[in-house]
């Protein structure tokens, strides 16, 4: 062979030995009709690693990338308005709703012009609901006729601690529900349709329904006029946390003999139950309630068969007013006229007017 011979064939073996290389290191190429990738072996391997390294990625807060932080939502989102949901009225001025997860009901009882009337919403004690508040108590009957406004409010069972059954959150214990934004909804809700006076929106509740009072005044005081604890005491968490300054009314009601209410002993009038609580003895939250709202004068009353002691807290900046009621010879009680001589309709309707004017 000659020069020219080795020379043409030493080429050709070079361009065969690159083409085979090429081949072999080939890059991964997609497949036009099924749009999916020819892989074998540890391409695949390597393809999956990819995969996986990049889902982080893929996940990330689209909040953060794609719709930046501005001081009118982070003002949103600390306002956080609580709102009803899934709200069906059933007729008859009854409505059942889900707050959080959870069902409720209420009911509703007008006056005979709605715009612009105060509202009282009425919880209930430990395992009732609000019909049966209501079919005890039927404060809408003379509510409404003194041009007030009234709903029952029914709590719902802590899913955390379902054997307490149905009650409110008022810091007794640890607990889920987010009572004082479930309250604070229904009262957003109530006067988006009826139009109530946002200026006299009024609060009552009843032994577990008093002790949601106590802290419903003092974590959402600024939405509610006046309230009205009857037969209910302060939980210990909620006066370790309470504030120095309040602008709510306060009204409490008291047995001498209810023994659920911690009080002090005087040797004649007090049974010094307080002394097996971890809760505050009541005279003293009825006299934080006093200091707090800046009410300097105080006058006595005797009221019903038994001469009652009532004290009006008065002389504040405000129209604020704080009352205290302690009945002789009382018990757990809602207390009617006609046993003792003290109707508590009658009383906190009154109570209301004072604060509203």
């Amino acid at each position: 062979m000659s020069g020219k011979g080795f020379l043409a064939a030493g080429i050709v073996l070079i361009i065969v030995i690159t083409a085979a290389v090429f081949i072999k290191n080939r890059p991964v190429e997609e497949t036009k009709e099924t749009g999916q990738e020819t892989v074998t072996g540890t391409e695949a391997e390597a393809e999956q690693e990819a995969v996986t390294s990049e889902e982080p990625v893929a996940e990330a807060d689209p909040v953060t990338e794609e719709k930046p932080e501005t001081e009118e939502s982070s003002a949103a989102e600390e306002e956080d308005v609580p709102e009803l949901e899934n709200v069906s009225e059933e007729g008859d001025g009854r409505f059942t709703f889900s707050f959080d997860g959870l069902e409720h009901d209420m009911i509703i009882d007008l006056p005979e012009k709605p715009e612009g009337a105060p509202v009282i919403i009425m919880l209930h004690g430990q395992g009732n609901t609000a019909e049966s508040f209501r079919s005890t108590v039927h404060l809408e009957e003379d509510a409404n006729p003194r041009g007030y406004a009234v709903a029952y409010l029914t709590a719902a069972a802590d899913p955390d601690n379902p054997a307490y059954g149905i009650g409110w959150n008022s810091g007794l214990r640890e607990g889920r529900n987010r009572d004082v934004e479930l309250i604070k909804a229904v009262v957003n809700y109530l006067q988006s349709v009826y139009g109530f006076d946002e200026n006299r929106i009024f609060a009552a509740g009843f032994s577990n329904g008093a002790f949601m009072i106590h802290r419903l005044a003092m974590e959402a005081g600024d939405r509610f006029c006046a309230v009205v604890s009857c037969a209910g005491f302060m939980t210990e968490y909620v006066w370790n946390e309470k504030n120095e300054k309040n602008d709510t009314g306060f009204f409490q009601i008291t047995g001498q003999k209810d023994d659920v209410v911690p009080k002090y002993s005087d040797g004649k009038n007090s049974d010094g139950s307080v002394k097996n609580k971890k809760a505050p003895a009541i005279e003293d939250v009825v006299d934080y309630w006093a200091a707090s709202n800046g009410l300097t004068q105080k006058e006595e009353t005797k009221i019903g068969k038994k001469d009652s002691t009532l004290t009006k807290y008065t002389g504040g900046d405000g129209r604020k007013q704080v009352w205290n009621l302690f009945v002789i010879d009382g018990y757990h009680s809602w207390y009617e006229e006609k046993l003792t001589g003290i109707d508590t309709n009658e009383l906190v309707l009154d109570f209301f007017d004072a604060c509203s004017k």
